[in-house]
């Protein structure tokens, strides 16, 4: 028994199969080219899907895009990544063409639940992935099953509080987590404070070398991402934390200092009792998880 998954991006739109195994049999990608409208980039998704099902005939669909969303009735609501995408109700739109069970749920969910199923968190009870890239997304598998919330917007740390009134970044909070600790924010800083065009990837390679200034800076972005995952281990309390995205590149010098200071920001009792490990899947992981949300919920009524 074969699930396609479909992963929706700004710029891409990949498909996949996976079989009961959760093993990735097929891939394909092509521009999404969301540019030129939703009825664009659903033509280009269906010729991917008839080309994957003359290899693999699936009988479920999963789907991935970024939020906000609503998981429960198929809806993109106004995505900021997805120009004219707003309140597209994408799981008809598939179903209706396709004519098998189609699901949605958003891309850092989706990359949680392939992580937690088959990939680095695979063995662990509780399972918190989080990718540290533009943004800072997360999600939360406990038990095998992906907590999404009453509205599909648990894990959302990017907007969690660290600095009260602190920087202002995109549409969220002042002081947001990800106003602090994504790849966005480490490379405004690197370009504004030190000129260095590379932005965090550059400030990242400069602190391995041991260059003072970029070994602070490093450290000052894991504080942060450290005090937001600390609030996490307070809140759902992991077995282990699934780190990925670009920033996460170097993570055999990043998640050391990441894990050391998490641990120094929790309750004694609770030092040591969760695991840091790098991400088993890259680009792929949406279309995995998109793929494996679908396989798990095709008997259930949503």
């Amino acid at each position: 028994m074969y699930t396609a998954g479909i992963d929706l991006g700004g710029t891409r739109v990949r498909v996949g199969i996976i079989d009961e195994e959760y093993r990735l049999l097929y891939w394909e990608e092509a521009f999404s080219e969301v540019g030129l409208g939703y009825e664009h980039t659903l033509t280009v998704i269906f010729g991917l899907l008839d080309r994957a099902k003359e290899k693999y005939v699936y009988n479920r669909i999963g789907i991935c895009a970024p939020g906000p969303l609503d998981h429960r009735s198929g809806v993109l609501l106004d995505p900021p990544n997805l120009q004219s995408w707003g309140n597209v109700a994408i799981v008809d739109l598939v179903r209706d063409r396709v004519n098998v069970p189609v699901f949605l749920l958003n891309d850092a969910n989706a990359a949680a639940l392939s992580e937690a199923r088959s990939g680095a968190g695979k063995g662990y009870e509780s399972v918190w992935f989080t990718t540290v890239s533009t943004g800072v997304g997360s999600g939360y598998v406990h038990e095998g099953k992906l907590i999404q919330g009453a509205g599909g917007c648990a894990g959302e740390i990017g907007n969690m509080i660290i600095v009260p009134d602190g920087a202002v970044h995109s549409n969220l909070n002042p002081g947001a987590l990800e106003a602090y600790a994504s790849g966005t924010a480490l490379t405004r800083i690197s370009i504004e404070k030190y000129g260095w065009a590379g932005g965090a990837q550059e400030a990242i390679e400069r602190a391995i070398a041991g260059e003072k200034e970029a070994i602070k800076l490093i450290d000052q972005t894991m504080t942060y991402l450290a005090i937001g995952l600390a609030n996490v281990v307070h809140t759902v309390n992991p077995d282990v934390f699934v780190m990925g995205g670009g920033v996460m590149t170097h993570h055999e010098y990043l998640l050391p200092i990441l894990k050391a200071k998490t641990n120094e920001r929790v309750y004694d009792s609770l030092k040591g009792t969760f695991d840091f490990t790098y991400a088993a899947y890259g680009v792929e992981a949406g279309v995995i998880g998109a793929a494996t949300y679908a396989s798990l919920k095709l008997n259930v009524t949503i």
